[in-house]
């Protein structure tokens, strides 16, 4: 940790912080931080963030990380002493991530998992701040053959030539990135390797699924499968992941990669007719051919997790559904469908 005075409370960076998963930790932090939100608004949301601009412990910087982060230069940021503190912690989540609009951002993509990175860890390295990556599921690769769960020390093998590549192949060098920070630098860090999550706060119209199955049942719409009958996959609930990122930054030394995520298998076919049920709807499920962006993945091996962090996943689906339908039915007219099409 930093050799600067802290001034009440430690500062806490978090990029990607309007986003699904990061707006969610934005507010967790806000218990006994002062956070910094950076986000360009890419495939994130003003709404998610619009209930925390109001704390005076919280400040939103609107900036895209493939240009240099010079926080100082911010005068919105005095109140939070950065030119004398700095910042301790950063969550690094900032990447574009869209189902429907994967080919958009392809170039985007690549540029956060390279430039984007090299700016945020070398800030990590000025401030001399522990720093997380949030990375995924899927440097381990497509759910194997076998149906074994994943453990941190395995490394995938897919196609790195593919469109899906400055994606795939860009968390991996995000990864490998960090690591070598560490090793180079003496960065403090932190790699969660993040399986599917849902929640509140998700984008509608964007082939994330969940979102989208609650809002055409509340409509009495086709609920639509990109997929099969089979198409299976792990669902944890969004303040799960949260509590694990916050239980791997207050470790005292770098685990090594832990996941996070659900080891609980489960078809969107019985999800989506779970949905049905719960919002009392008269759709029905269909099925379209997947989504490049939306495919199966592995399940995690939570050994680690449960000895490291003594974390495990503890939103039961059910609840976790209800909590996500109510959020919607709320805010279902108010909801922005800028990703719609």
């Amino acid at each position: 940790m930093p050799e600067t005075p802290i001034f009440e409370k430690k500062n806490v960076l978090v990029t990607g912080g309007a986003g699904f998963i990061g707006s969610f930790l934005c507010e967790r932090l806000l218990k006994d931080s002062k956070v910094i939100c950076v986000d360009n608004f890419l495939t994130s949301s003003e709404g998610n963030i619009d209930h925390l601009l109001p704390n005076p412990d919280f400040e939103f910087i609107r900036a895209d990380i493939n240009a240099p982060l010079e926080l100082e230069k911010y005068p919105e940021l005095d109140r939070f002493k950065v030119k004398f503190q700095g910042v301790q912690e950063i969550y690094h989540l900032a990447c574009p991530m869209s189902a429907k609009r994967f080919e958009q951002f392809r170039q985007e993509t690549m540029l956060a998992n390279s430039v984007g990175m090299r700016n945020v860890l070398d800030l990590a390295v000025k401030n001399k701040a522990r720093f997380l990556l949030a990375s995924t599921s899927v440097v381990y690769g497509p759910r194997p053959a076998d149906g074994h769960l994943f453990r941190e020390s395995e490394f995938g093998c897919y196609d790195h030539m593919t469109p899906r590549g400055c994606y795939d192949e860009g968390r991996r060098w995000a990864e490998t990135m960090t690591s070598t920070y560490r090793d180079v630098a003496g960065l403090d860090i932190r790699l969660a390797r993040i399986f599917r999550t849902y929640g509140p706060r998700m984008p509608l119209y964007d082939g994330q699924m969940i979102p989208d199955f609650i809002v055409d049942a509340l409509e009495g719409k086709d609920l639509v499968v990109f997929g099969d009958e089979n198409f299976r996959t792990s669902l944890c609930f969004v303040t799960d992941i949260v509590d694990g990122l916050v239980k791997m930054m207050n470790l005292p030394t770098d685990p090594g990669p832990i996941n996070l995520g659900s080891d609980y298998d489960v078809k969107l076919m019985d999800v989506a007719n779970r949905i049905i049920s719960l919002t009392n709807s008269s759709s029905k499920v269909v099925f379209q051919p997947p989504l490049m962006f939306m495919t199966e993945l592995g399940l995690p091996d939570l050994t680690k997790s449960k000895e490291k962090l003594g974390w495990i996943p503890l939103v039961p689906l059910e609840q976790g559904l209800k909590r996500a339908i109510e959020y919607t039915t709320a805010r279902k007219g108010l909801i922005s469908t800028r990703f719609q099409g």
